[in-house]
């Protein structure tokens, strides 16, 4: 078969890898890439959000399955376009894609769903949404309607700062356009899991939990990013919370979407907080997270093609998946200053050291290649994925390896995988 991944990401490079290695996939392409990807699949210099040119490239090319990896060309319509144009796609359709684009959406869907969430209120006037501040007081959250790379969210401990994030957003002095609506919602307190699941579209299955890093610096202190490591599996995540997240949100999200005539077929990222009152989600995403997709991919025993191919085609019931009995997990390596302002075309030195390390594989999330040098081109640059026989062992791989890299305007937290690592020791 011909595959065709779209994206540039940690994301895409961990899902070129786990493709390139099924015996069904023929000929693999990615668009646009990156200079890691380029070693496993043909890289196409066609944009990722670039929908008609990426839907005339693969039927010119034949290509057989489309895999789309970011959220904004689902929102798009990339998956509606290639799915007019006869070819197999894995993602959503951009209505089914809402779940995503729009929170408030995504959140009447839990309500009108009965999946445990937050209490939250809608608004597009600024003065209601601060009289509804004002009256629940803090800790609350702010989010935008809309999509903000990952960022759309603001944890406000105290009225004043609620206060000032309806502004701002509103406003539009942070996120742009994506905050023509907010939504204000309970703080959860608890501890948050990343939780996976495939759906064709009339039923899903479950795939694993991870749970990843989102503060900059150590201790989880700092401001918030797209995330700076992951790991997997989740010590909190029990087959009896499995269970209960596909009974109570999974499975009744996938039947609201098809009685709306919004069918979803593609991968469900569900983020759960595991309050005192149970398991609540936060939100859903429609693709596989980033870096959490790098250690999922390092730890699933299956065909991943074929679990791809049977959501795209409507029987996902056939499938069974096996996974390595390891864990995995991720560090990200950053550009000196990021989320703030960073320097770009930096050199990264030692990237083949770094890969000779045991059970280590660098995924590269923001690069690109000039004259057989290796630069930085994002804000998140690498990931660092290691598995071993226990979290503590394969955190100790993956710093190994980050070690030997020479890259002064690098940067890593130093304690990803805390929680699991702690858990171990006791």
């Amino acid at each position: 078969m011909k595959v065709l991944v779209v994206g540039s990401g940690g994301r895409e490079h961990a899902l070129c890898r786990a493709l390139k290695q099924s015996p069904r996939c023929s000929a693999l392409f990615c668009a646009p890439g990156n200079a890691g990807i380029a070693s496993l699949a043909t890289v196409v210099p066609v944009a990722a959000e670039a929908v008609d040119d990426l839907t005339a490239w693969a039927k010119a090319n034949t290509v057989d399955l489309v895999v789309i990896g970011p959220e904004a060309p689902l929102v798009l319509g990339l998956a509606d376009r290639l799915q007019e144009a006869g070819i197999k796609v894995f993602g959503p359709s951009a209505a089914a894609a809402a779940l995503e684009g729009s929170k408030g959406f995504m959140k009447d869907v839990l309500r009108d769903a009965g999946v445990p969430t937050a209490w939250y209120q809608r608004f597009t006037d600024s003065h209601a949404a601060r009289a509804f501040v004002t009256e629940k007081g803090a800790p609350i959250v702010i989010k935008t309607d809309g999509l903000a790379a990952g960022k759309g969210v603001i944890l406000c401990q105290n009225t004043e700062e609620a206060l000032q994030a309806v502004t701002d957003i509103m406003d539009r002095r942070i996120f742009g356009d994506a905050g023509s609506e907010v939504i204000i919602e309970q703080f959860l307190e608890g501890e948050e899991l990343s939780f996976f699941a495939i759906s064709d579209g009339e039923t899903a299955i479950p795939l694993a939990a991870a749970q990843d890093h989102k503060a900059v610096g150590d201790g989880d202190t700092g401001p918030n990013t797209g995330g700076m490591g992951a790991y997997c599996p989740a010590p909190a995540f029990t087959d009896a919370l499995r269970d209960e997240l596909m009974q109570k949100a999974i499975l009744p999200t996938v039947a609201h979407m098809k009685k709306l005539g919004r069918p979803y077929r593609g991968v469900l990222f569900c983020g759960i907080m595991l309050t005192a009152d149970g398991p609540k989600v936060l939100e859903y995403n429609v693709r596989f997270g980033d870096p959490e997709c790098q250690v999922l991919m390092e730890r699933l025993d299956s065909d991943i093609l074929e679990v791809l191919l049977a959501a795209a085609e409507g029987r996902l019931a056939d499938i069974r998946l096996h996974w390595k009995d390891q864990a995995a997990l991720v560090v990200v390596m950053a550009a000196r200053g990021y989320p703030g302002t960073y320097a770009r075309n930096t050199e990264i030195r030692g990237l083949d050291a770094a890969s000779r390390c045991e059970g280590v594989f660098v995924c590269h999330a923001g690069t690109r290649e000039e004259n057989g040098r290796i630069l930085a081109t994002g804000g998140r640059v690498l990931g660092i994925t290691a598995l071993g026989r226990t979290v503590t062992e394969a955190q100790k791989r993956a710093y190994t390896a980050v070690d030997t890299l020479d890259w002064p305007d690098g940067f890593c937290r130093r304690d990803i995988g805390w929680r699991a690592v702690a858990r171990e020791k006791t």
